[in-house]
Formats: C-alpha cells, structure tokens, sequence
C-alpha cells in the first residue's frame, strides 16, 4: 500500500524545500519541464531559488542547472527580490531561469537596504540546529569532555531549568554548552566488525551561570533525561550557510541504517543515516535517491524448469519447481545529504511514495 508521509518534522521538510542552494554540475539527463507550466513568476517574499524552480521542473533539486549558476556564485549567491519577474526561456536550445531585466529596480535608488530586502539563503535558526547537533565520532568518543557530577537535590534525572554541577568547564569555551551521552554503535549492514563510528547522542543545552573547579549550570533545554555522567561540549557559533544539491560525482551503493528515533518507518520530513561519508565522496548537498528491493515474483509464463523426483518423501512423485523473476529495485524518494562524517552521513527524507525502511538502498539519482 503507498502512502505519504505527514510527520512532527514537517518542518524541516518545509526548509528543506525552500533552503536557497547554490551551483552543481549539470548532468546528461535533459531537464524535464513541467506540463502547462508558465513561462513567468513574479517573486513573492519568503520565496527561493528551489521553490522558484519547483514551479517549472519535475525535479526541483535540479534548479541549479536552470539558473545557469557557476562556482563563482557560490561564495556569493545569486540573490532575488519580491517582485522581480523569473521569466523561462531557451538559451543554445537548453531551458534556464533568469531575471527580466526591465523589472529590476537599480540598487542606487532603492528606499530599503539591500540586506533587508533580499530573500534570505535559509530561515534563521530553523535548519542549523539539524547541521551542527549531531556528532559521530571515532572510538574515543568525546574524550576529555567535561561531565556532569551531581545535581542541586538527589532526583536521578534532570530536566529544563534544572541545575547541574560540573568538572572540566572551561571558560574559554563560552557559556553555552551542549550534553551529549554515547549513543548508537554504527556498523556495516551484515559485517557487525566493520565499524563505521560511534553517535553521541545530542541530549539539549545548558549555559554556565558560574565558572569554577565545579562549574554551575542550568538547563536550557532538555530533548532527554539527563543524568549524573553525561558529557558537556561548548557549543560551537551558529553558522548558517548556503549548500548546493548535487549527485554524488561517483556512483554511490549505500544503504540506510538507522531513522531517526529509531522508528520501524520513515516518510517525508524524516532524518536518517546512511553507511556512506566523505571517504565515499558524499558532502553536503549530495542528493541521493532511495530504491526499495522488490521481492522475485513468481513466472506466469510457462515452466520450462526439468521435472524433479521427490526422493526424500515418495521416489514415485515428480514435481516441477516454482519459477520466479527478478523484479528492479523501485525508486521511492530522494535523500537530501545535510551533515557528512567519515562513513556515515545524515539525509532528510525530501519526498517518497512508499515507507521508507532501514536498508533500503540508496544510490546515485
């Protein structure tokens, strides 16, 4: 049975859609133009360059080849404004996106900053806290970390607005700090010897209200329990940056190992981590497309499998056996790559047609 997905995470989804991403290489593949498809759009605010494209391709993630970006655009990306005109057209006989010139107000005469104006790369504050939570990390997980070593009062578990006591707190790592407890053990689907890394599982956000040998502090915010023994990192500066959506330069055979939370089935909207990483060529950006195997189905057509004898039950029964064909894996959604380590990699489920489950495969689009 197909279905769509609609989860808690549709947020992310959302930002997903609409991050402002810029220049890949183009493919061989023609770009496929939607049907009935305008041949102009007036700029709305809040718009972005893949929300634009998604008004005129089938596969919106390809936008940067239609808006004919190049690699100098992306240390500084290309830009639009409410209100300017995207008009489609053919430049050499190849479809492209572009800004009607006559309706682009000079920068000179603008009332509004530019910097105001201008529709921003990705909403603040919505799709970092995705890039930078996560860590995977090699067998010495986060060693040297600081550690929480008791609470204000005996409860065992701690939560929002909650005091912590701490050793290791340097002050030259700032006032916020971020708790983490060894996690998920990743390894190669069917080598359980092959370690891929070692998940530290982002627990929330504490900030110091008093440096010391055992440092105070309190709990901003809690997604888990936290306990006496969990391990403090400083938060690193909020960062956010423009990523282009890209196939992988190399053909790509991995497989999905965990989604998120652990849940038996993911859809749209969800994380999930993959076996590959940067020593397999995958960045951030990478778009990947996920198949499903499809179980042999049995033949139709007639059997031209040899009679077989029974010897085990009756030497007088004859049987033919069951003749079966191999169906194609079947592509069911696209995985968007957000954060890279070694060899794994953390995707947000774009779009899919069908449960997505651990050890689908995913593979170059």
């Amino acid at each position: 049975m197909r279905q769509k997905f609609s989860t808690s995470m549709h947020t992310l989804a959302a930002v997903a859609a609409a991050v402002v991403l810029v220049a890949a290489p183009v493919r061989a593949q023609e770009l496929q133009i939607k049907e009935q498809v305008t041949d102009s759009y007036t700029v709305q605010k809040g718009d972005t360059l893949w929300g634009i494209a998604g008004k005129f391709l089938k596969e919106p993630w390809r936008w940067p080849e239609i808006w004919r970006l190049n690699k100098d655009q992306i240390k500084n990306p290309h830009r639009i404004y409410p209100g300017d005109v995207i008009v489609l057209d053919k430049d050499k006989g190849q479809w492209r996106l572009s800004v009607a010139p006559s309706t682009r107000v000079s920068p000179t005469i603008r009332i509004t900053p530019l910097g105001d104006e201008a529709i921003p790369s990705v909403p603040p504050g919505d799709i970092e806290p995705y890039l930078s939570y996560p860590l995977v990390t090699g067998p010495e997980g986060l060693y040297g970390a600081a550690e929480i070593i008791a609470g204000r009062d005996q409860r065992v578990v701690r939560g929002d607005g909650d005091t912590i006591y701490a050793t290791g707190i340097d002050p030259k790592g700032g006032t916020v700090w971020r708790l983490y407890r060894p996690g998920v053990t990743y390894t190669s689907p069917g080598n359980e010897e092959d370690i891929l890394g070692y998940e530290q599982q982002f627990l929330g956000t504490a900030r110091v209200e008093r440096f010391a040998d055992v440092s105070t502090l309190r709990i901003v915010r809690a997604r888990e329990e936290i306990l006496i023994g969990d391990l403090l990192v400083p938060a690193p500066p909020e960062q956010i940056l423009n990523y282009a959506p890209h196939p992988p330069d190399r053909p790509i055979n991995g497989q999905i190992i965990r989604l998120n939370r652990d849940a038996a089935e993911a859809g749209r909207g969800w994380t999930v981590t993959i076996d590959k990483g940067k020593a397999d060529g995958i960045d951030v950006g990478t778009v990947l497309a996920i198949y499903q195997v499809v179980a042999p189905i049995p033949d139709p057509r007639p059997n031209k499998n040899p009679w077989l004898i029974w010897r085990w039950m009756d030497p007088t029964l004859w049987y033919q056996p069951e003749a079966f064909v191999n169906v194609p894996d079947e592509r069911i959604g696209l995985l968007f790559i957000f954060r890279v380590f070694d060899r794994v990699s953390y995707g947000l489920v774009l779009n899919t047609t069908d449960p997505v489950e651990n050890f689908d495969w995913v593979r170059k689009p």
